[in-house]
This record gives C-alpha cells, structure tokens and sequence, in this order.
C-alpha cells in the first residue's frame, strides 16, 4: 500500500491565479480569405501611367539625362513603379508591398510637390526643369508637365493612401531610412555639377543648391534646413497614420469571407 497523498503541502508555493492572456495582433489574411479590389487596382494603374505619362512628357521637351536627374522625376518613377506593383497585388489579392517602401515614395512625391509649389513655382522662370528662360505658358506642354508631377500624381499618392490603405502600417523607425535618398541625392547634385563640360545648361538642378552662385556654405545651409523639414514630414506622416481612421474596415467586414474550420 501507497501513502496517502496529504491535501495540503505546506512546503510547495500556491498556485497563482490565472494569468490575464495577452493581446496578440493576428493579419486578417490568417482568419480571412483575401478578396480582389479591382477599384483600388484601377486607380493605382491610374495613377503610375499618369506618373510615366509626365515622365515621358518631360523626355520629349529636354535632354534626357538631365531630366532623369531631377529629384521630382526620379520619385516620380519611383512612385509609378509601386503604384503598378500594388495594382497587380490588389487585382490579385495578395498581400501589399512593405509600408517601408510605399511610405518612401508617398514621401518623396509629397516632398517634390512641396518644394516646387512653395519654393520654385513662384520664381520667373518656374522650376525650368527642361532649360526654359521664360515662364510656360499655361497648358502648354511644359506647363501640362510640371502640373502632372508636382500636383496631380502626389495628389493622387496622398488620396490613395488616406482612402484605400490600411492605417498604421508606417513607423517612426522608418523615417530616417527614408531621408537616405534626399541625402544621396545632394551629393549626386553637387558632383554631377562637377563632372559637367563648360558650355553645358546651368550646372545646378535647383537655385537653393547652386554653389556657384551662394557658395557651398550657403548651400549646405540650405540642405540642411530643408533637410530636417523633410524628416518633420516623414514625421508628421507617420503620426498621422496611426491617428487617421481606417477607410477601408467597413469594405473589409462586409468584403472578407471567413474560412471553413480545418479539421
């Protein structure tokens, strides 16, 4: 015969109560099946031909290379490029690119609207991204394309992230990944001015990065001032993620289908 096991050992500690569960974020992708946005998908392809539409313009009007040089065609390409993608994953219903890079270029659409309409819209003449010595006309051909990427593409990058994309995707972590780019194009700026044979177009992309004419003293002032405005942005877009309400929960209670139980 056995001892009898005694009801109460002193010695061992008491059991804690239960613990609380922890709240644990689960995708929607592990509970629900996708379904397609051919909506969504329409606009964003909307949006990158729009985007390479201006590009290609700009090509036409003025040398190539020193078209593609410009920051605002440069994101805007880059724009183009995620739009297309996210079209294709949106038709498909597959899972969206990284916040990462969709935060990226979201940002530097909005930075090269905003440098153009507070800073060179207002000059005579306007941002002459294609070596112009007189302000465009409206409507015309130069003008259509520097509406097209300063206003109506970043406007379009602005709208479909307020209504078509889940909030609270971006991090502060990100932005100063994000101010990699603008630091790497200065220093493409200020060498490609060095490499250039006289003779050429203004060696300078913008007035506020032209050693020649305000030194390199004044021109790093100035890219540091527009730098750390550039990160208030990133800033500013990330805070406002996290506090905007999410546009598309209700087409996705009503959208989504749940899946069987396995087993």
């Amino acid at each position: 015969m056995t001892a009898p096991i005694p009801r109460d050992i002193p010695d061992l500690p008491a059991v804690p109560g239960r613990p609380p569960l922890q709240p644990s974020p689960v995708p929607a992708t592990a509970v629900v099946a996708p379904y397609p946005r051919p909506l969504t998908a329409a606009f964003r392809l909307l949006t990158a031909l729009t985007a390479a539409a201006g590009i290609a313009l700009e090509l036409l009007l003025g040398s190539p290379s020193r078209t593609l040089s410009y920051f605002s065609v440069q994101s805007n390409a880059l724009l183009a490029l995620v739009m297309l993608v996210s079209a294709h994953r949106a038709w498909r219903a597959r899972r969206p690119l990284p916040a990462a890079l969709t935060g990226a270029a979201l940002l530097y659409a909005v930075i090269a609207a905003l440098v153009y309409h507070l800073l060179l819209a207002h000059t005579t003449p306007p941002f002459a991204m294609t070596e112009a010595v007189t302000a465009p006309p409206r409507w015309h051909a130069r003008w259509t394309a520097l509406q097209i990427l300063h206003t109506a593409v970043p406007t379009a990058a602005v709208l479909d992230w307020l209504l078509l994309t889940n909030p609270t995707r971006l991090h502060l972590r990100q932005t100063a990944t994000w101010l990699l780019y603008p630091l790497a194009y200065l220093a493409f700026s200020l060498t490609r001015a060095e490499f250039l044979l006289p003779g050429t177009p203004p060696h300078y992309l913008y007035p506020f990065l032209d050693v020649d004419q305000h030194g390199y003293r004044s021109v790093l002032a100035n890219a540091l001032l527009l730098g750390l405005s550039f990160y208030a942005l990133a800033v500013l877009l990330v805070a406002l993620d996290h506090t905007r309400p999410n546009p598309i929960r209700r087409r996705a209670k009503t959208g989504f289908r749940l899946q069987p139980p396995v087993g």
